[in-house]
């Protein structure tokens, strides 16, 4: 659940960072992506600690 939220959280994020910047809508689908594989990773990490810690 936790990869599931830090997907869409970073994927916002990065189509956000991207606009910002005054990309067109390719710029913001690109960084979209990169973030929410980022986010995803960070995500699985927090997810298994969580899972470790009980």
């Amino acid at each position: 659940m936790i990869v599931i939220a830090a997907i869409v959280i970073g994927a916002f994020l990065g189509w956000r960072r991207a606009a910002k910047l005054g990309g067109n809508r390719r710029d913001r689908a690109q960084y979209a992506a990169g973030y929410a594989l980022a986010f995803a990773v960070l995500g699985l990490f927090a997810t298994i600690f969580l899972d470790r810690m009980t």
